[in-house]
C-alpha cells in the first residue's frame, strides 16, 4: 500500500476550519486575560473581615482593622520566584502611599520559618500574614480561580474590590491602582 500524498497547503475548507478554531482560542485567551485583570467592584467575600491572621513574628491581627481606607492584598510566597521579584515595587508603593491613607497587607501562603529567614535578609515595613492553606482558599474566593501565585487584589475605601492581578505586578499597575479611592 502506498502512502497518501501530502500536499503542502491544506484545502481551503480546512484552512478556514484551522482559522476559526485558531480565532476562537485567541478569544477565549483575551477573555481568560481580561476576566482576571477586570476592573472589579464586587463586594468582598462573606466574612473577609472578620477574619485574622498572624504575623510572621506571632502577634494576631484583625481584617477589620484594614476598613475603612484602600487596601492592597498581595498573596505571595517565598518559593515563588515573581513573588520575591515584585515585593520591593509593593515595599515602595507602600512608602510612597501610606501617608495618603494607603495600606498593604502581604499573605504568605508559606510556612512561618520560612517566611522569617526572608524577613532577615529583605525586611519588610507591611502588614504580613501566614496565611498558609486559608490563604489559597481565601485568594479563590477573591477571584484567583487557578489558585496561582503571586495575585493581587486591590480594595477600595469602601471594602469593594476595585482590582484583581493575577501574576507579577508592574510598576504600572501600581501607577493606576494609585488613583482609586
Amino acid at each position: 500500500m502506498q502512502a497518501p500524498e501530502i500536499t503542502p497547503q491544506a484545502p481551503p475548507r480546512r484552512r478556514w476550519a484551522l482559522g476559526a478554531l485558531a480565532a476562537t482560542a485567541l478569544g477565549a485567551g483575551m477573555g481568560a486575560s481580561w476576566w482576571r485583570n477586570r476592573p472589579a467592584h464586587d463586594a468582598a467575600p462573606a466574612g473577609l473581615w472578620a477574619r485574622q491572621w498572624t504575623s510572621p513574628q506571632g502577634q494576631t491581627f484583625a481584617m477589620q482593622s484594614f476598613q475603612g481606607r484602600p487596601l492592597l492584598i498581595n498573596f505571595w510566597a517565598t518559593w515563588c520566584p515573581p513573588c520575591i521579584e515584585e515585593l520591593p515595587l509593593i515595599e515602595a508603593f507602600y512608602q510612597q502611599n501610606k501617608a495618603n491613607g494607603w495600606q498593604v497587607l502581604g499573605l504568605a501562603v508559606d510556612k512561618p520559618e520560612r517566611v522569617q529567614s526572608f524577613l532577615k535578609a529583605s525586611p519588610l515595613s507591611f502588614a504580613l500574614g501566614m496565611a498558609g492553606l486559608e490563604g489559597t482558599e481565601l485568594s479563590r474566593e477573591l477571584g484567583n480561580l487557578t489558585g496561582s501565585l503571586p495575585f493581587t487584589v486591590v480594595f477600595a475605601s469602601d471594602g469593594s474590590i476595585a482590582q484583581r492581578k493575577l501574576g507579577r505586578i508592574s510598576q504600572q499597575d501600581l501607577d493606576q491602582w494609585r488613583g482609586l479611592r
